[in-house]
């Protein structure tokens, strides 16, 4: 019995959460709501004795829909996705690897935890509040691009990098709906970072 009123207790914090985002939603202009859009700053690319590593930072990648929709138990999901290629002078640049790094960011609503899984990591990270999870989310610190063993001395190379904020998958179906799906699906602009070795 309880737990049926917990069920129908969390259905409707759901469906109240989803009724806002709609009313927000229609009552901003168009302009406000595309006016913030996600981007890396602070791109670094050095290395350690092994292998080339990413630092950067996202700026604006947390729309107020997406906050609203975080916060009531729905995942977002940021996909890092990220090529290097070797310069050359007389033939076309040669691509050396692609790979992707995903992060998604859960918050538990009945422990008031927030916590962040990254792609071949093992065990999640935990925070206690949303403004360090976020901080977390946006702070790509150590990003492993490729091993120095694969790159040849004297050649300069670049990686072209960006995030993308996957769609969510929203409760009840509601992912159907493509005015809620649209809210979360964007992304930065593509970065091109040189490096040497």
């Amino acid at each position: 019995m309880v737990n049926m009123k917990n069920n129908i207790s969390f259905a409707l914090k759901v469906l109240s959460v989803c009724l806002l985002m709609i009313l927000t939603a229609l009552v901003l202009p168009v302009t406000a709501r595309t006016s913030i859009m996600p981007r890396m700053v602070d791109t670094l690319i050095t290395s350690n004795t092994e292998n080339v590593l990413l630092y950067a930072r996202l700026v604006d990648c947390f729309k107020p829909e997406m906050e609203t929709a975080i916060l009531a138990g729905v995942p977002a999901v940021f996909t890092l996705q990220l090529d290097v290629y070797q310069e050359r002078s007389y033939v076309w640049n040669k691509h050396i690897i692609s790979k992707e790094v995903r992060r998604v960011i859960k918050y538990d609503n009945l422990k008031k935890i927030f916590s962040i899984t990254t792609s071949g990591v093992n065990q999640p990270v935990i925070f206690p509040d949303f403004a360090s999870a976020q901080k977390a989310m946006a702070d790509l610190n150590g990003i492993f691009v490729i091993p120095i063993a694969h790159l040849s001395k004297g050649n300069n190379y670049y990686t072209e990098v960006k995030v993308k904020i996957d769609r969510v998958r929203l409760p009840f179906n509601m992912e159907y709906v493509l005015f809620f799906v649209s809210l979360w699906d964007f992304e930065t602009p593509l970065y091109k970072i040189r490096f040497s070795y």
